[in-house]
């Protein structure tokens, strides 16, 4: 079954070189959906997913870093 999509989105910190890029595409937190995670620049490669809390987990933990 295809996952519900909003769209890919690409990391705020991307620079104009796109190097070290990755984007998501995914539900909103607390749906049950998983979100999928893909590198920029190699955007043929199938993506990997983890659930919508852990991405969350891991965006709270990188901001809380100051990143």
């Amino acid at each position: 079954m295809p996952l519900p999509s909003t769209g890919w989105h690409k990391s705020s910190y991307s620079t104009e070189f796109q190097e070290a890029c990755v984007e998501a595409c995914g539900a909103a937190a607390g749906t049950g959906v998983r979100v999928r995670v893909r590198d920029t620049k190699d955007r043929d490669r199938r993506p990997f997913s983890v659930s919508a809390r852990a991405w969350s987990s891991f965006l709270n933990a990188l901001h809380s870093d100051g990143v």
